[in-house]
C-alpha cells in the first residue's frame, strides 16, 4: 500500500466497496440532543448514528447537530496508514464551503510523517465517493499520488448533484442553504430542486408539487447525462419507495450510458440527512473519465 486513499463517511461508498478497494472512511459526528455519535451508514455498523435515527429525531423536533472529525483524529487515521505501509496518502472530503473536514485534513496533513495530499471535493455525498473511487484506480493501476489528486479532482468537477426535499427547513436550520436563501427567502412551502454549484447548495427550480418536482429531477439527471457514460447514484433520507422507484426509471432510461453497471440506491448517511430532512431524494450524474 504505498499509497493509500482516504476519505470521509459523507462520501456515502458502500461498505462492500470500500473494504475491496481498500479506502480508509473517517467518521464525521452527529450530535443528537447531548449524545455524540460517529456516523454509519445504512448497510454498515449498527452503534453510530443511522440515518433512521436522525430522521426520526428531526420529526421529533430533538436537536441534531453535526461536526467534523478533528485534525488530531484525522492525523491518527494518517499515522495508522503510515505504521501499516503507506508512504503517501490522499484523503478526498466533501466541500470546504460546507464543512471543515477539509480544514481538519489540511491541519493534520502538517504534522503527519508521511506526505498527505488533502483533496477539497467541492461536492458532497456520492461525488465525493466517485471522486474517491477515482483516485483509488489510478493508485491501483500503479499512478503516483499527485495523478491520483488530479483526477479526484476531474471526476469531482464533471460530477452533477441534484436533489429534491419537501422543505427548505432543515437546511435553513443548518446555514446551508447558500445562494438559495436569497432566492427562496422565506417561501418555505414550495417543493424545490436544488444543486451543488461552486462547492455550495444552489437553487435550481421550485416546483409546488413533490410528483412534478421529482419528474422534473429525473429530467434533469437524463440531460446531465446526455450522451456520456457515467454512474449515478440515487439517494434518500426515509423516501426509500421514491427513490427505488426512480433509480429503476433511470437504469432503463440510462441503459446506454450505464455500460451494464448498477444505479446505485442507497439512504443518506445521517450527517448529511440531518441538514435535508425526511423526504430528500438526491441523484448525482458522475461522467466516467479517460
Amino acid at each position: 500500500m504505498p499509497v493509500a486513499v482516504v476519505t470521509d463517511s459523507t462520501a456515502s461508498l458502500p461498505s462492500a466497496v470500500v473494504a475491496e478497494r481498500g479506502i480508509v472512511v473517517v467518521p464525521l459526528q452527529v450530535v443528537i440532543g447531548a449524545q455524540v455519535y460517529d456516523e454509519v451508514l445504512s448497510d454498515g455498523a449498527t452503534d453510530g448514528a443511522t440515518p433512521a435515527m436522525v430522521a426520526e429525531a428531526l420529526r421529533e423536533f430533538r436537536p441534531v447537530s453535526t461536526s467534523r472529525p478533528t485534525p488530531s483524529a484525522l492525523l491518527e487515521v494518517y499515522e495508522r496508514a503510515a505504521a501499516d505501509g503507506a508512504t503517501e496518502i490522499v484523503s478526498i472530503h466533501l466541500s470546504g464551503e460546507m464543512s471543515g473536514t477539509f480544514e481538519s485534513a489540511q491541519l493534520a496533513a502538517r504534522e503527519a510523517s508521511i506526505p498527505v495530499h488533502a483533496v477539497d471535493s467541492r461536492q458532497v455525498g456520492v461525488a465525493t465517493g466517485y471522486a474517491t473511487l477515482s483516485a483509488a484506480d489510478v493508485i491501483a493501476a500503479g499512478g503516483t499520488a499527485v495523478e491520483a489528486v488530479e483526477a479526484a479532482r476531474r471526476r469531482a468537477a464533471s460530477a452533477t448533484s441534484l436533489f429534491y426535499v419537501d422543505t427548505l427547513e432543515y437546511l435553513r436550520r443548518g446555514g446551508r442553504i447558500g445562494a438559495a436563501a436569497a432566492i427562496f427567502g422565506g417561501a418555505l412551502s414550495v417543493k424545490p430542486l436544488l444543486k451543488i454549484a461552486d462547492g455550495k447548495v444552489a437553487n435550481l427550480e421550485k416546483v409546488r408539487t413533490a410528483g412534478k418536482a421529482l419528474n422534473r429531477l429525473e429530467s434533469l439527471v437524463l440531460e446531465a447525462a446526455g450522451d456520456q457514460q457515467v454512474d449515478v447514484c440515487v439517494a434518500h433520507l426515509a423516501s426509500r419507495e421514491r427513490a427505488e422507484l426512480l433509480a429503476e426509471r433511470l437504469a432503463e432510461e440510462l441503459a446506454d450510458n450505464l455500460g451494464g453497471r448498477e444505479v446505485w440506491c442507497t439512504e443518506l448517511g445521517a450527517v448529511l440527512g440531518a441538514h435535508v430532512g425526511p423526504g430528500m431524494v438526491a441523484v448525482c450524474v458522475a461522467p466516467l473519465l479517460s
